[in-house]
């Protein structure tokens, strides 16, 4: 499965980043990532949590990175988020989901010209990497969203953090959740909404999985 988080903030992001992105710890056991923006642009993080929790592992990021707007993630399989330069402009990805036609979607980005993908060390390429390659072959980032989320066969959540803000995109299915919490000075979003509850945000509002029949 996997979580997420995000922040965007007044003040400086990054603490209630690393603790709202560790409460997701249960959902995903094999990479941790966190990515910021600020004064001095983006500064990202990925590890490996496979044989240490995501706390210890990015106690030092935490300490570390500094920035105004932030998205975190728990993968259980591929490294995220990706920071991603295109005609969009930088921005910083990460999804929650399930692609059950990966390698058709594969096959037509070839097809198109122009697109390569990095091969991950189990032999496949990155999902999260092909939903930012779908999502900019559209003119804007929005229309982007929209034309992944209408191609891919199967379920997709996701967060992108940009100069100006974070999108956030709720699978069309309604299959996964995304809540909102606020606070005097910050905005959040989150895979689950009792992260944000333990660090001081109510809830702003909250899109829970519809029954589906």
């Amino acid at each position: 499965m996997g979580g997420f988080f995000a922040v965007a903030s007044k003040q400086d992001c990054v603490f209630d980043l690393f603790f709202g992105t560790d409460y997701h710890s249960h959902l995903g056991t094999r990479r941790g990532g966190m990515a910021v923006y600020g004064k001095d642009g983006f500064d990202r993080a990925i590890h490996n949590i496979e044989n240490s929790p995501f706390r210890t592992k990015f106690e030092k990021e935490a300490n570390e990175m500094k920035g105004y707007m932030g998205i975190g993630c728990i993968s259980d399989y591929e490294p995220q988020p990706l920071l991603i330069r295109s005609h969009h402009g930088t921005y910083v990805i990460s999804a929650v989901g399930k692609i059950n036609n990966m390698e058709q979607l594969e096959k037509e980005l070839f097809r198109s010209g122009h697109t390569h993908f990095m091969e991950m060390t189990t032999g496949e390429i990155n999902a999260t990497e092909l939903v930012a390659t779908l999502i900019n072959q559209k003119e804007s980032i929005v229309e982007g969203i929209q034309y992944a989320q209408d191609k891919i066969d199967g379920s997709l959540t996701l967060q992108l953090l940009t100069p100006k803000g974070i999108y956030l995109a709720r699978d069309k299915m309604g299959r996964t959740p995304v809540a909102l919490g606020k606070k005097d000075d910050a905005y959040c979003a989150s895979f689950e909404s009792f992260a944000y509850l333990n660090l001081g945000y109510e809830e702003y509002r909250n899109w829970v999985p519809e029954r589906l029949w």
